[in-house]
C-alpha cells in the first residue's frame, strides 16, 4: 500500500507506516487526518501484519498538525480528527512502535504517546504547543501524556511550550530508547523482527490489561477471558514443547474466538 502523503509498506510481519510530508516537516494535514484510522483498520485486520512501525520521511517523525489548517482542523468535524486518529492508533490491537527522528511535536507528541513504545534518535526534539498558539491540547492526548509522562512532566511540557531533546524525553518516559541517528532503522527492523516471533496473543492481552490498569480502568474481567482464550489455544502448548525441544517457538494464534 502506497500513495497519497501516509505511505504504508508490509514485509516480514512489519506495517510500517510512513508520514510523507518531509517539505513541511510531516505536519499533518486534516486530510492525513481522517485517512490514518481508515489505514489502520485494514492493517488490524490483516492477518500476516503483526507489529506496527510508525515513522516520518525526510529527517523528522511529525511536527504536529499544519497551522494553516488549524482554523478547520479546530472547528466542527475537524475538532475530532486528531482524536480520532490517536485513539485508532492507540487502540490498535497489535504492538505499535514510533520511530522517531527530529521534531516530534504537538500532534506528532499525540501519535507518538499514542503508541505503544517509542524509540528515537539523539537528535529527536519533543514538545507540545499549544501555550504557543492559545489553543487547548485535545483532552484525550492529555489524559495520554499524563498516564505516560506524569503531571508535572506534562505540566512542564504544556505550560513552556518548549522543545526538550532526547536525553530529557527518556528520563520523563517519553523515550524508551535512544538510538544514533544511523542506526534506529536497524533497530526498529531488529526490534519489530523480534516482536513477530513471540506470541501474538500474550502481545494483545498484555497490551488491553496494561491498558486498562494505566487508565484506572478495572481489568479482572479481561484477564480471566484472557486466560480462557490461552487454554483453548495451541500458543501455550507450542511454547512449552518448544522450550523441552530446544528450538524456536512456531506461534500461530492470530485473533480471539468469535
Amino acid at each position: 500500500m502506497t500513495g497519497g502523503l501516509l505511505r504504508c509498506a508490509v514485509a516480514d510481519g512489519v506495517a510500517t507506516i510512513t508520514i510523507d510530508r518531509p517539505d513541511k516537516r510531516n505536519a499533518m494535514t486534516a486530510a492525513m487526518w481522517r485517512e490514518l484510522p481508515g489505514l489502520l483498520a485494514v492493517l488490524a485486520a490483516d492477518p500476516d501484519v503483526r507489529v506496527l512501525v510508525l515513522t516520518g520521511a525526510g529527517g523528522n517523525f511529525c511536527a504536529g498538525a499544519d497551522i494553516a489548517e488549524l482554523p478547520t482542523i479546530n472547528k466542527g468535524e475537524g475538532a475530532h480528527l486528531s482524536t480520532r486518529a490517536e485513539e485508532a492508533l492507540a487502540a490498535f490491537p497489535k504492538p505499535t512502535i514510533a520511530a522517531i527522528d527530529g521534531y516530534c511535536v504537538g500532534g506528532g507528541c499525540q501519535l507518538a504517546a499514542a503508541c505503544d513504545l517509542r524509540f528515537g534518535t539523539g537528535d529527536a526534539r519533543f514538545g507540545i504547543t499549544p501555550a504557543r498558539l492559545g489553543i487547548v491540547y485535545p483532552g484525550t492526548a492529555t489524559a495520554r501524556i499524563v498516564r505516560l509522562i506524569g503531571p508535572s512532566a506534562a505540566k512542564y511540557l504544556l505550560y513552556s511550550a518548549d522543545l526538550v531533546d532526547a536525553r530529557h524525553a527518556l528520563r520523563i518516559g517519553l523515550l524508551d530508547e535512544i538510538v544514533p541517528a544511523e542506526g534506529l532503522t536497524a533497530r526498529i527492523t531488529a526490534f519489530a523482527g523480534t516482536l513477530t516471533t513471540r506470541s501474538l496473543l500474550t502481545q494483545r492481552a498484555t497490551k488491553e490489561i496494561v491498558d486498562a490498569v494505566a487508565a484506572g480502568e478495572p481489568f479482572g474481567d479481561r484477564v480471566a477471558y484472557w486466560h480462557d482464550e490461552a487454554q483453548a489455544g495451541a500458543d501455550a502448548p507450542e511454547g512449552v514443547a518448544a522450550f523441552l525441544d530446544r528450538r524456536a517457538p512456531r506461534f500461530t494464534w492470530t485473533s480471539p474466538r468469535a
